[in-house]
């Protein structure tokens, strides 16, 4: 208990400064128009998913346990794209670069828990495919088990309220909460440590926002409970969920291997390419960005960071619009009834 919260044991004052400075993106020429770029991301990622978001609440044939998962992917990417592009705009275009104490661990918490809740919908979406494809005709049935089993080694809280589960798609309702609660409980306990560090060498961050491990180096007491923090929380939100999906995707093949007419393992594999897209676009430049990171200069490592941020939530609802044919039924059914709408309305 002393080593994550001394101040139990004895009469310790913090040192927590009134602010923070955020100095990311210092010395690019014409930066500004990156900025302006970001905001025109932003629009186009409220859009998008507002849109997916829209049709889903709407068209009563898009249920079931994937498009709960999907409405919870496009649901974290507005709140994703608010939490970061409307805050980046405000510090760098409007040189608001001065961030209170306060404000900067809120800004952290949720810029850590929206990525992570990205990585646990994609986490959703993959079991979804892999029983789907392994066990079309016991789907349903199996999805349960499956999601018990899954649910009880990895978020044991909730294993009493497992039993009272009993239909798939409120399986799938309960897996997007406890993904919200681990996500939230892991960056909260971040977050929380961080509160127990005293800032007296530098208050200066050079990041696009309040990072994690830059401000815990700032600190100057004893900061090896966020260091350990630093490395579980990657291999909680990031290296777990793409193991299990690749994992996934392994056994998919495997079963597509076995299936004799090479028609209906192409038929299989369609409905795998949207996640498969989401997939790439989430951890691949993040792979890149942990593989090369200490080689690049700051500021490309920075720009990478940020567009790893801002990027996924407006690709997803394009790829989602353009790989699965449900959505994209759904959006001509509305276009007609709004077009038939308006033909009796004149």
């Amino acid at each position: 208990m002393e080593l994550f919260n001394p101040a139990l044991e004895e009469n310790i004052t913090f040192v927590r400064p009134a602010y923070f400075i955020i100095t990311g993106f210092i010395g690019i020429p014409n930066v500004n128009f990156y900025f302006v770029f970001l905001l025109f991301v932003y629009v186009l990622s409220v859009v998008g998913n507002g849109t997916v978001l829209t049709l889903i609440i709407v068209d009563h044939t898009l249920r079931g346990p994937k498009y709960v998962a999907v409405f919870s992917l496009a649901l974290t990417d507005i709140l994703s794209s608010t939490a970061f592009l409307p805050k980046i705009i405000d510090i760098f275009l409007f040189n608001h670069r001065y961030i209170s104490y306060n404000e900067c661990l809120t800004f952290m918490f949720f810029g850590f828990t929206l990525p992570a809740m990205q990585s646990f919908n994609l986490v959703a979406l993959s079991y979804d495919r892999l029983m789907a494809i392994m066990y079309p005709l016991h789907y349903q049935v199996k999805v349960t088990q499956r999601f018990m089993i899954n649910l009880i080694a990895f978020l044991w809280i909730f294993s009493i309220t497992l039993i009272l589960i009993l239909v798939t798609h409120k399986i799938m309702f309960f897996l997007i909460a406890s993904f919200w609660f681990f996500a939230i409980i892991a960056v909260l306990t971040a977050v929380g440590l961080l509160s127990r560090l005293s800032f007296c060498r530098s208050v200066v961050i050079n990041s696009y926002f309040c990072d994690h491990g830059l401000m815990f180096e700032l600190a100057c007491n004893d900061n090896f409970p966020s260091i350990i923090i630093s490395f579980i929380l990657p291999v909680f939100i990031l290296w777990l969920p793409m193991i299990f999906i690749l994992s996934s995707y392994i056994c998919i093949a495997i079963a597509l291997f076995r299936v004799a007419v090479v028609k209906e393992r192409v038929k299989a594999l369609k409905t795998c390419t949207g996640h498969l897209s989401l997939v790439a676009i989430y951890f691949i430049p993040i792979l890149i960005t942990f593989t090369i990171g200490a080689e690049i200069h700051p500021n490309a490592r920075i720009i990478n960071l940020s567009l790893t941020s801002v990027f996924p939530p407006m690709l997803n609802p394009i790829v989602y619009v353009l790989h699965t044919q449900e959505i994209r039924l759904s959006i001509k059914r509305i276009l007609k009834f709004t077009q038939r709408d308006k033909v009796m309305a004149k």
